[in-house]
């Protein structure tokens, strides 16, 4: 699942991304109000993590702008704001939570994962292609019964591919869901990851469920 952090703080920002990134999350930060809203307006996020006093644009704004264009997308603040107004507000402007700083990380991270599990516009929770079972909210994967040991970022790239099955991705595009907006993509970390994800999800069984479309990328169907 995709989440989007807009915080100014950079220490406190990069402290968060690591967490939910290590917990099976793919994270953007944008240190911004005006970053933020222009990607929670154009990209795809599951969650927005969101601060209430933030240079160009302040929180408030930002979850009005989005609510008004129609963006349904569940928003948490996190914000040393602290007064009962602050809260009573940011949830009545449309936010989902509003946890003040300092803060737990598992508090925080049980609080997005009961948001996830509600919203109407939750993405399944599993994942299933073939006998090929993806479990986002236990992170666990399976395929024929059997249990495959994936890292954090295979767990990730796999999620992608689940998600927009029979789609072909483009090395790009999956460097940028999966490693961030700013990765390097002439590099082959794509390809090498999708070899490593092969020997754990295909090589094992008859049916190869991951297919390179040469010169254009990788997608993932019963058939290519």
């Amino acid at each position: 699942m995709r989440i989007l952090i807009i915080e100014d703080e950079h220490k406190a920002a990069n402290y968060l991304k690591k967490g939910l990134t290590e917990n099976g999350f793919s994270v953007d930060i944008a240190n911004d109000g005006e970053d933020g809203l222009h990607l929670a307006m154009t990209e795809q996020y599951d969650l927005i993590i969101l601060d209430v006093m933030l240079p160009i644009k302040g929180g408030w704004a930002i979850i009005q702008e989005l609510r008004e264009a129609g963006k349904d997308v569940p928003v948490i603040f996190l914000s040393a704001r602290d007064a009962v107004h602050d809260r009573v507000h940011g949830l009545e402007l449309g936010a989902d939570d509003y946890l003040v700083k300092p803060y737990a990380f598992s508090e925080l991270l049980a609080r997005i994962r009961i948001i996830l599990r509600r919203h109407p516009l939750q993405q399944a929770e599993l994942l299933k292609l073939a006998d090929l079972e993806l479990d986002l909210v236990r992170h666990k994967a399976r395929r024929g019964g059997q249990t495959l040991d994936l890292t954090v970022k295979e767990f990730q790239l796999l999620a992608l591919m689940l998600r927009r099955r029979g789609e072909v991705l483009s090395r790009t595009t999956i460097s940028e869901q999966v490693w961030g907006i700013n990765f390097d993509s002439d590099t082959n970390v794509v390809d090498v990851a999708i070899r490593r994800l092969r020997k754990k999800v295909d090589d094992p069984f008859t049916l190869k469920l991951i297919h390179t479309i040469r010169g254009v990328g990788y997608v993932i169907d019963e058939v290519a």
